[in-house]
């Protein structure tokens, strides 16, 4: 299977429709549409490190979330970052394919596979963009026990919790930068809402607005797709190697 089908498959099942009006993304470098895929790199991010690691272990494609072009390229040449990836890519002979924000929409996507992993049901949409989820817990949980769970299952290094003074029963979840969406969360009757990013001045008002607010990172609260991701791609092809390859450059100190 080359590079044009995979990106055809997959843009089927994750379609550019449900990406937000400001979004970019899709097949963003693409040096040889009929080149087969034997190996495919997972990351959230197309980063030098990144790129660097499917050049030396021969990689056909890098699936990302993240967008590797997001703005418009002014110039192609050694000033910008992007731009020295994109050529890096090009002599290397990979492609790469980028989905966004209609990863976060699609049903199995960022969201949803958060929901999966805390085991939340009755499972609906929120937020403007329908981005977001909601679902409840099987049973109520303390505040400090569901914090204790979310970066258990994360496996994040840390997380800063507010408390909203509320047990946790019905919980939104939205990765990546969730703080222009706690008001929908609220409106939804969500008891908790976690997300990658929510500011420290809506922390900061969590008691007055009754709801249990849990920052994870914006790594660690969209990196599990990468392994929904890597079943997608088997899906289409079992043949194929594929890799989740861990991007994160942000260390806690």
């Amino acid at each position: 299977m080359n590079i044009k089908e995979i990106y055809n498959i997959l843009n089927k099942k994750i379609p550019c429709e449900l990406s937000c009006p400001w979004d970019n993304d899709g097949l963003m470098c693409c040096p040889d549409g009929e080149r087969e895929v034997k190996k495919v790199l997972i990351t959230l991010d197309v980063t030098g490190s990144a790129i660097s690691y499917a050049k030396e272990n021969g990689y056909d494609l890098i699936i990302s979330h993240h967008p590797f072009i997001f703005k418009g390229l002014r110039a192609i040449n050694s000033d910008s970052h992007t731009a020295l990836g994109a050529m890096e890519l090009i002599k290397g002979d990979i492609s790469v394919m980028s989905f966004h924000t209609r990863l976060d929409a699609v049903e199995g996507g960022v969201n949803d596979t958060l929901c999966s992993m805390l085991g939340l049901s009755k499972i609906i949409p929120f937020g403007e963009e329908g981005i977001g989820r909601i679902g409840e817990l099987p049973e109520k949980m303390s505040l400090s026990e569901f914090s204790q769970k979310v970066k258990d299952m994360l496996g994040a290094p840390a997380l800063l919790v507010a408390d909203g003074k509320r047990e946790v029963r019905r919980v939104a979840v939205l990765g990546g930068e969730g703080g222009d969406d706690i008001e929908a969360a609220r409106e939804a009757e969500a008891d908790t809402y976690l997300s990658g990013r929510l500011g420290y001045h809506n922390m900061t008002d969590a008691p007055e607005k009754r709801i249990n607010l849990i920052e994870a990172g914006h790594f660690y609260t969209e990196f599990p797709v990468c392994f929904t991701l890597e079943r997608m791609l088997k899906e289409i092809d079992p043949k194929i190697n594929a890799e989740v390859y861990f991007s994160n450059r942000i260390m806690c100190v």
